[in-house]
């Protein structure tokens, strides 16, 4: 994973105010809950006295009571009773657990995961979609995250594992694409055509106004955007668990139908096509090999696989730096 970045982990609707929730994440065992104002709490899930799951436990006065002997935990990590030691026991400086910075915006959780302090606040969010009501659903996949991240910068593939839904049309010609990176914003614009019998595809600079063209927009780490329309999008958020899991949080934004209940029974269409669209993927990418990706690997790629060598490419770089700036 790249260290010293915000990671959409969650959608806040899966972490209630009574228990506690366990759940894995960035390959580590986490404990999350809300305290007496509703904040996210984000601790490691291991007691430091005996290593027993505080994920077992339940919530006293805001504060985490591990299951096996009581010990109570603050949000900060902190140990604020031992109970066999009595209610005014001296508690050690050294019995505290790792917690983790929160931010809880959209209807989603991020976590900061690295060992800088967070760099800002607020992470990056397609903020935009603040005007647009959404549909939403969440995929297991068994593959690293990078190869589901790739599976979206794939602009190759649209005709052949997608004939029957978005990729009606048989455009297999591949045009570009162009490809912009500022920052960790990565956006590509996309130029698919049907075979005419022309020599080649364009190259990225043969391409003119390009920024006209249908595009996607990616943001290290884990959050990708399509514009399908001025008026509808589709989010995604894919959620590394572990070396070979993935939660792909999926949302179907639109802006075109509002009033309530219309709204609802549209929204929730867009969410069953999204939901047989990233299947038709799922079905494919789980028997790619090796299930993760790297920067240099044994693969032949082309012309058209651009967005995923850039993301491959400042993915190391941010790897090997460490996200510094």
């Amino acid at each position: 994973m790249i260290e010293n970045q915000w990671y959409v982990i969650l959608e806040s609707k899966e972490l209630n105010c009574r228990r506690p929730l366990r759940i894995k994440r960035l390959n580590e065992q986490l404990v999350l809950w809300r305290d007496e104002t509703g904040s996210v709490c984000c601790l490691a899930d291991r007691c430091c006295h005996r290593g027993a799951s505080l994920g077992c436990g339940k919530l006293v006065n805001g504060k985490l009571a591990c299951p096996f002997h009581g010990f109570l935990f603050d949000k900060s990590g902190v140990v604020k009773l031992i109970p066999a030691n009595g209610s005014i026991g001296k508690i050690p400086e050294t019995m505290k657990v790792r917690a983790y910075s929160t931010f809880e915006a959209c209807g989603l959780i991020w976590l900061w995961w690295g060992t800088e302090e967070p760099r800002s606040r607020e992470p990056f969010f397609f903020r935009e979609l603040a005007n647009f009501s959404y549909s939403s659903f969440k995929d297991h996949w068994k593959v690293h995250y990078s190869r589901a991240i790739e599976n979206q910068l794939d602009v190759v593939h649209l005709p052949f594992v997608h004939g029957n839904t978005i990729g009606r049309g048989k455009k297999t010609v591949v045009n570009g694409p162009v490809v912009t990176l500022e920052q960790e914003l990565l956006t590509f614009y996309v130029n698919n055509v049907k075979d005419t019998g022309q020599t080649i595809p364009l190259r990225s600079d043969e391409i003119i106004d390009y920024q006209k063209l249908f595009h996607l927009q990616f943001h290290y780490p884990n959050i990708w955007q399509n514009f399908i329309s001025d008026k509808i999008r589709a989010f995604a958020a894919f959620v590394p668990v572990d070396e070979e899991q993935t939660i792909i949080y999926i949302r179907y934004y639109q802006r075109m139908v509002r009033i309530p209940l219309l709204r609802q029974l549209f929204n929730y269409l867009g969410k069953i096509s999204s939901i047989i669209i990233l299947r038709q993927d799922k079905r494919v990418v789980e028997t790619q090999l090796p299930s993760k990706s790297e920067y240099k690997m044994n693969e032949q790629l082309i012309q058209g696989d651009r967005p995923i060598l850039i993301y491959r490419k400042h993915r190391q770089f941010l790897m090997d730096n460490k996200h510094e700036k």
